[in-house]
């Protein structure tokens, strides 16, 4: 019972990060902070499920129904906050597929950067871009007798 509920935790903390990235119109500040709490319980109840008792898989399951009237939360009263245009935007095909575009044109720009900053780290390379390195003289120290 505790894997099933861990495993319901973990599926949930996905959800609370997944929805407000791939629809940012329903994304909330305190989504993220619920995202880790769900994260956290699902792994406490994962390891730990031999060790728990039957209290505390009572007070899981009230946490299960926390969890679903946040699930409320997010399908009834976030939805009716939405304007016409943002809910025409978030039911039609072409507003996934223009998050979805968002989000792979954001990750390839993170990926270049990271790219571009792992290339900083090698030495050993042959850059074709280095200027060859040239000698500086000063001419008014020429005539200094060593």
């Amino acid at each position: 019972m505790a894997v099933y509920l861990g495993s319901f935790y973990i599926a949930l903390g996905t959800i609370f990060l997944l929805v407000p990235i791939i629809y940012i119109e329903l994304g909330r500040p305190k989504d993220l902070i619920k995202a880790f709490f769900n994260f956290l319980v699902g792994l406490i109840l994962i390891i730990k499920n031999k060790s728990i008792g039957e209290f505390f898989l009572l007070i899981l399951l009230l946490l299960s129904v926390l969890v679903v009237f946040y699930l409320v939360e997010i399908s009834l009263f976030r939805w009716y906050q939405l304007t016409d245009i943002e809910k025409k935007k978030i039911t039609t095909l072409t507003g996934l597929k223009k998050n979805l575009s968002k989000i792979v044109e954001a990750t390839n720009l993170a990926f270049g950067d990271f790219a571009k900053f792992l290339n900083f780290f090698n030495f050993g390379s042959n850059n074709q871009n280095t200027n060859p390195k040239k000698w500086v003289r000063n001419d008014k120290n020429d005539n200094i007798k060593v």
